[in-house]
């Protein structure tokens, strides 16, 4: 393919089969995020720049690094949003109290100018859930079970879960002082595009995966032991909830997460299949601030470009469901009238198609193949004379003779009994 024809680095068109897919994992999702109350947000891709500034925060690689950034012209600074969450929670911090206990769930394009790779694009879309609810344990485990069911659903299984305490955010005082204080006596040691990440977000050195770094902080002390009683009992009531709805899961004292803004429990998901990037989503709770608003939540996000890398879907040749109606044409005159046939058919609720130029029966039955035909209905000239047609059935060869109206009647008779 030539450049004129390509989209443009990082980002793909998708189609054919692959168009199944994605129908088939966004159905799911509906069905299951139904089930436990969540309902629909779709919030704009475009969005002011303070939306994620103030959320993200301005050390996190996504505002540094990844965000497509424009001006508009009113010289506004606006983003291509890079994540689900910041928005969301823009959103239903305009709701006001109407916003506690909601349940809301988004399924969209994202994007992040970061360096293309296998179930990582530029545009890139995620599946994501928010709950609007002050700490609680039991409503950390209740998404994590929400995303179980999910990946369920979808067919993905051996996945690994990983769970961390951040600690309250009356916490985060403590743990960035101690933390830094820790640091500090071994800065010298890490090599020296490192060192100055360290002022930024003392947390993130747990994230690094550069070997030497990795072996560096193996020593440092636990973030736990920077937190209150409180916070400990908080995660270890988690971890009791989950073992008795039976979700496996490691307890992984160093996950962290990019984010400034997440606090208490924190998870990841990896899967073996997709090599050492083997994350395939994560989640947690958080607290944003919106303008003079402070919202308290919890909630999960997914790629689905890594779902489908992660998945084990049916046979691609078993997404396409052999179910439509195609009409073949034989002669000019019968064109028109067989339109108006497609219509009534389609009327009924019924996928229907026809050739609309004047082409030989080879070649409209080979688009019957390509459109998903079950049945082939073909009118010349003397069916149309004597109000009939002709049905051929492609999945077992049976070919009879109908009167048009009686097949018509025959048809919504099948469609209401559905």
């Amino acid at each position: 393919m030539t450049n004129d024809f390509k989209p443009l680095q990082g980002m793909t068109d998708i189609t054919g089969v692959e168009v199944l897919k994605w129908q088939q994992i966004e159905e799911q999702a509906r069905n299951i995020f139904d089930t436990f109350g969540y309902s629909e947000l779709r919030t704009p891709i475009l969005e002011r720049s303070e939306v994620f500034l103030h959320s993200l925060g301005d050390g996190s690689d996504i505002v540094k690094k990844e965000m497509y950034v424009l001006e508009d012209r009113g010289g506004r600074s606006l983003v291509l949003r890079p994540e689900g969450t910041a928005g969301a929670i823009r959103y239903l911090a305009s709701m006001g109290e109407e916003a506690n206990n909601m349940r809301v769930y988004y399924i969209g394009p994202m994007f992040r100018c970061e360096r293309p790779q296998a179930g990582r694009k530029r545009q890139f879309h995620q599946i994501g859930a928010e709950f609007v609810s002050n700490p609680n344990p039991y409503a950390d485990v209740e998404s994590i079970m929400l995303q179980f069911e999910l990946l369920k659903k979808w067919g993905i299984k051996d996945v690994k879960i990983k769970i961390n305490t951040l600690g309250s955010k009356y916490d985060k005082k403590n743990i960035n002082e101690g933390m830094l204080k820790a640091l500090n006596k071994i800065k010298n040691r890490f090599p020296k595009n490192y060192q100055n990440r360290i002022d930024e977000n003392v947390l993130r050195v747990f994230d690094w995966k550069d070997e030497e770094c990795k072996k560096i902080t193996s020593d440092l002390p636990l973030i736990t032991s920077f937190m209150s009683a409180d916070s400990l009992i908080y995660f270890n009531k988690v971890n009791e909830l989950l073992a008795e709805v039976d979700i496996e899961f490691e307890h992984d004292p160093k996950l962290v997460r990019g984010l400034d803004y997440y606090n208490h429990t924190v998870w990841e998901i990896t899967h073996n299949s997709l090599g050492s990037q083997d994350a395939i989503a994560g989640g947690g709770r958080y607290t944003i601030q919106v303008g003079k608003k402070q919202i308290n939540g919890v909630g999960f996000a997914l790629g689905i470009e890594r779902l489908i890398l992660a998945s084990d879907f049916k046979r691609e040749e078993n997404l396409i469901k052999k179910n439509g109606i195609w009409i073949v044409s034989l002669g000019e005159k019968a064109i028109i009238e067989n339109m108006k046939l497609s219509n009534k058919i389609r009327s009924l609720g019924y996928r229907c198609g026809m050739e609309l130029e004047n082409k030989s029966i080879k070649s409209q039955l080979r688009k019957a193949d390509k459109f998903g035909a079950k049945i082939v209905l073909i009118r010349g000239d003397q069916e149309l004379i004597d109000n009939k047609l002709i049905e051929k059935n492609l999945e077992n060869g049976l070919q009879q003779e109908f009167d048009l109206d009686d097949w018509i009647r025959i048809l919504g008779e099948k469609n209401a009994s559905i």
